[in-house]
């Protein structure tokens, strides 16, 4: 419901959008989003993976030695292993695309440099599940390029900051209209753009 509402109120506005479900909790649903984009348009320029789940509470907690497995589990099966999944399903229509361009969501809480760095930003901030997943993320992209680096597709890993969303919660410093920057900016990466990097906006971040 809240996908053909994205859309009318994009068609409002003049832009041409429609709507495809995907679950990422559901294992089909990536081939039948990729079934559908092969039949309406042949091909896909630009994939953004941006679906994720967070069931820790990530300030000043360390759940490292008490977390349950479920928590793990559930938590690397959306954030990670379903986007690999989407993203294989999705490649061979990628690489029909002159300039096709794959960005992942993560999270700056995925940086294991910053997080063994004392005193940085983020070391407080000690979820297991959600940072993992992330920087599992952070290394899927950066096989992913090197796997692709002879093509014309690009993947990099984006920050977007942190968002006030049902994830981010009320006290980000984020408006969810300022969250488009990095993403956008990937997204649309001309020829002599990166490939392979972590970035928030025009920054690169430290693995």
């Amino acid at each position: 419901a809240k996908g053909a509402q994205a859309v009318q109120r994009l068609i409002q506005t003049g832009i041409d959008a429609e709507y495809l479900h995907y679950d990422a909790n559901q294992p089909h649903s990536s081939t039948a989003v990729a079934q559908a984009i092969e039949a309406r348009f042949g091909q896909l320029d630009i994939l953004i993976n941006n679906a994720g789940i967070l069931k820790e509470d990530l300030i000043g907690q360390n759940n490292t030695i008490s977390i349950e497995q479920e928590v793990l589990k559930s938590t690397f099966e959306a954030n990670f292993f379903a986007v690999v999944a989407l993203t294989q399903a999705l490649l061979p229509l990628l690489q029909r695309s002159p300039a096709g361009r794959i960005v992942n969501l993560t999270s700056i809480l995925g940086s294991q440099t910053l997080h063994s760095t004392p005193n940085s930003p983020i070391v407080a901030a000690k979820g297991l599940a959600y940072n993992a997943s992330k920087s599992a993320l952070n290394m899927f992209t950066i096989h992913l390029a090197h796997a692709l680096k002879d093509t014309a597709i690009k993947v990099n890993s984006a920050h977007p900051g942190w968002v006030k969303t049902a994830l981010g919660g009320p006290h980000a410093p984020m408006e969810i209209s300022d969250s488009w920057k990095t993403s956008v900016r990937l997204a649309t990466l001309d020829e002599h753009g990166p490939t392979g990097g972590f970035f928030h906006e025009a920054d690169a971040l430290p693995w």
